[in-house]
């Protein structure tokens, strides 16, 4: 059985792997990075919004980040954008960033999203030039868990669910679902 995907146009059969059962993690952290560390990957992700606000993920550090490749064509990816809003609306502790890997307008992607509204940042990617340390993906959607040390935490070819996220999370270290985030050391009094 394969799962419901979208492949970006530019990438053929061969190069995209088949993935049984429900979308499971393509890659976990603990692999190698170029950060030096023999740790998880520490990406780097600078890029404007298309509502013309500056992203950096770096920014986000201290939080769970969803950071979220899909495209507008992309069924799969149309049919998780409400779960991963809900995720990000829901708990304070999770952000979510969408990247749309597709050639398309910023005022054709702000009419999209006025029609397929979202509570969390989008931007448009470069399919030619796409950002550094996020690799091409080889289906859509295609989604990075980043940890609060902005380290990558889990990689996932195919749709994700907000449980999926939530379990992930919880099982880095994170928060269970329902339950508040621990507050930082020497928070308190």
């Amino acid at each position: 059985m394969l799962v419901a995907g979208c492949r970006p146009a530019a990438q053929d059969e061969a190069s995209v792997p088949s993935i049984d059962g429900p979308s499971r993690p393509a890659m976990s952290a603990g692999t190698s990075g170029p950060d030096g560390a023999g740790g998880a990957h520490v990406p780097s992700l600078k890029l404007a919004t298309v509502d013309g606000q500056d992203y950096d993920l770096a920014d986000h550090r201290g939080s769970w980040v969803v950071v979220n490749y899909w495209a507008t064509w992309c069924s799969p990816c149309l049919e998780e954008m409400p779960e991963l809003s809900a995720l990000a609306s829901m708990r304070a502790h999770v952000e979510v960033i969408g990247l749309a890997y597709e050639d398309i307008e910023p005022e054709a992607m702000r009419e999209f999203l006025e029609r397929h509204p979202v509570t969390y940042p989008v931007a448009i990617v470069d399919t030619l030039d796409p950002p550094a340390d996020f690799p091409t993906p080889r289906g859509l959607p295609m989604t990075w868990l980043i940890g609060p040390d902005g380290r990558v935490v889990e990689e996932f070819l195919g749709p994700v669910t907000a449980p999926m996220l939530e379990e992930a999370i919880e099982a880095a270290g994170g928060p269970a679902p329902g339950q508040p985030p621990a507050e930082p050391q020497g928070a308190g009094a």
